[in-house]
């Protein structure tokens, strides 16, 4: 059950990440301190990429360690009951 639940979730992030559109979802204040940064020399948009990247991973990072959680809980409660004769 749970490898058939892991195979679906694989393809359906597989499948995702294929149809991902690029989105240009930024306030107009933070595209024009951007804009202007770029201008004058200065690195803030690679500051600023790099903090859209973690605050992005944070979520599957979460399902992660979720996910790697359940999994042993479950390996635990098998062994539980197979040792008990159930």
């Amino acid at each position: 059950m749970l490898r058939k639940l892991f195979k679906t979730f694989t393809i359906l992030a597989i499948v995702l990440n294929g149809l991902s559109f690029s989105a240009y979802a930024q306030c107009a204040m933070c595209k024009a301190a951007v804009e202007n940064n770029i201008s004058n020399g200065s690195n803030l948009a690679q500051g600023l990429n790099m903090g859209i990247l973690y605050l992005a991973s944070m979520p599957y990072i979460a399902f992660v360690l979720v996910a790697y959680f359940w999994y042993k809980n479950s390996l635990r409660h098998k062994k539980r009951v197979s040792f008990s004769g159930k």
